[in-house]
């Protein structure tokens, strides 16, 4: 499982260089693919941080976390309330319960990624849907939360696409639907988000185009890594469930029609992501609530019809009557509890895993990192300077140092038909020795420090020992190294060193 951390955190980065005039911004800001909608919601909080004199590299790092972890709460509880309208209060509980201990939703929700608060916006957006039977539908209040989920993510409209459908089929006044709730809901969300991003880049920027233009029209995200057409049927979807799958596949045999529409969503939803080259396990979390619906349903339907027919005396599966006959209503708790018991014992494994054991370096690695920005500055040393030889986004970079300190990693953007361009990264992993030679051809150039994973010491041993880089700090990342990706990661500190210039590499 690996979620790249620009994803995660080029939010914050890009709030970081607005706010505090040192940061980044990855290539997909500066080609206007990325809106500022969702980042301003951080921004704000930063700002008022920073003008009562709150913002502590702790704080700033935390908060946001705790932020989206509290967003993602509000609508995990508004679906229970949403349930529990739709069904009774035991299968509202335990649909709310699935949804508690998901691992996949522990994992993702507390992540400042666009596709979490995509996901929140959508459980929001299904408790006012009108759905059949439901009471508690609110056509402007949901057309605007998906409105929203589109600006911050305009792949949200590949899940709402059925929905809207249905909606609009379905509804007796289809032209004051539109006149009076879609076309000014619509408008309005996009006029304000379009303002924003002209505001912010300084230049008239419809950033749902270029998103459309680069990742279906150019077809470019399969730069970042391919897979099969099926990956998301035979993989990806299996994963995210986790150990609900079995409650979901049983639970949609079992559910009534209400509920019909959000299966063909869910289908709908793989089905569309499935012919796109590019596969995350993050583009499909925006459907997992609707699987835990399903997931609710199970345990209680079953015993429900079971009870209703043996009461009844009505001819039933001999199986089913056979295991009712001898058990009571505490059994019938008991095995239950045995159940829940089960699927949460079987979430919170992967779920602790993932969230504090996997993967873990890159965030460890800054704050070790964070420690230069508190080392004083004089006349006989060096302002410390930081090269990540790593593949490229692996750090959550500054959003996470939350100081001045010169540091840069290896450039991976990819072809935009910019005339002279080359990707960083491969020219390096190509020969790594040699690149290090051409970057820095004297001594006065040098950072004062290096980062890279143990998978790549050997093959940069001679540069770091004819330039005196010895290892300072080493952290562990992962179990399961793979590729270019080690299982830890190391710190080289250059102590003998001549004051020089920040780092500029030269082209090669």
């Amino acid at each position: 499982m690996t979620v790249a951390c620009d994803r995660i955190n080029t939010v914050l980065t890009c709030n970081s260089l607005d706010l505090f005039t040192y940061g980044y911004l990855t290539w997909e800001w500066q080609s206007g693919l990325r809106g500022f909608a969702y980042p301003l919601l951080f921004a704000s909080i930063y700002k008022t941080l920073h003008f009562i004199s709150w913002d502590s590299v702790t704080v700033l790092i935390w908060l946001p976390r705790v932020m989206q972890a509290l967003l993602a709460s509000a609508a995990d509880v508004k679906m229970y309330f949403f349930t529990r309208s739709m069904e009774n209060p035991d299968v509202a509980k335990w649909t709310y319960f699935c949804q508690l201990c998901s691992w996949f939703t522990w994992y993702c929700c507390t992540r400042t990624m666009s596709n979490t608060m995509e996901t929140t916006l959508t459980t929001l957006a299904l408790t006012y849907y009108p759905l059949p039977g439901s009471k508690t539908h609110h056509s402007k209040k949901y057309l605007t939360l998906v409105a929203m989920a589109i600006v911050i993510r305009p792949t949200a409209l590949i899940v709402w696409l059925p929905l809207l459908a249905f909606h609009f089929f379905g509804e007796d006044g289809k032209l004051r639907l539109l006149t009076h709730r879609c076309l000014p809901i619509g408008a309005l969300t996009l006029v304000s988000s379009t303002l924003i991003d002209c505001l912010f880049y300084g230049k008239w920027t419809l950033v749902q185009y270029n998103f459309l233009q680069f990742n279906v029209l150019h077809g470019m995200a399969d730069f970042y890594g391919s897979h099969p057409w099926h990956w998301y049927l035979t993989q990806g979807f299996a994963a995210v469930t986790g150990p609900h799958l079995p409650f979901f596949v049983h639970g949609c045999t079992l559910a009534s029609k209400r509920y019909r529409i959000l299966l063909v969503t869910l289908v709908w939803t793989v089905t569309v992501y499935s012919f796109l080259s590019h596969k995350e396990f993050r583009f499909i979390y925006p459907v997992l609530p609707f699987c835990m619906i399903f997931c609710g349903k199970f345990p209680r339907v079953i015993v429900s019809s079971c009870l209703c027919s043996w009461h009844q005396n009505t001819p039933i599966n001999e199986v089913c009557f056979n295991w009712l006959e001898g058990l009571s209503l505490a059994h019938l708790k008991s095995w239950r509890r045995a159940a829940a018991g089960g699927l949460l014992v079987a979430n919170l494994l992967p779920a602790l895993y993932t969230g504090l054991v996997h993967q873990r370096g890159t965030l460890d690695v800054m704050s070790h990192l964070q420690e230069l920005c508190e080392v004083p500055s004089n006349a006989s040393s060096t302002n410390p300077e930081v090269l990540f030889l790593m593949p490229c986004h692996s750090t959550p970079f500054y959003s996470h140092v939350h100081c001045p300190l010169r540091m840069r990693f290896l450039e991976c953007p990819p072809d935009l038909g910019e005339p002279g361009y080359s990707e960083e990264a491969k020219e390096f992993y190509d020969d790594p020795l040699h690149w290090l030679s051409g970057a820095f051809p004297d001594e006065s150039s040098l950072p004062t420090h290096l980062v890279l994973f143990d998978v790549l010491e050997k093959d940069i041993s001679e540069f770091l020992e004819r330039n005196e880089f010895t290892r300072s700090a080493e952290m562990f990342h992962s179990h399961f190294p793979e590729g270019r990706v080690g299982g830890n990661i190391f710190v080289y500190q250059r102590h003998h060193h001549i004051p020089g210039p920040s780092i500029t590499l030269p082209d090669i």
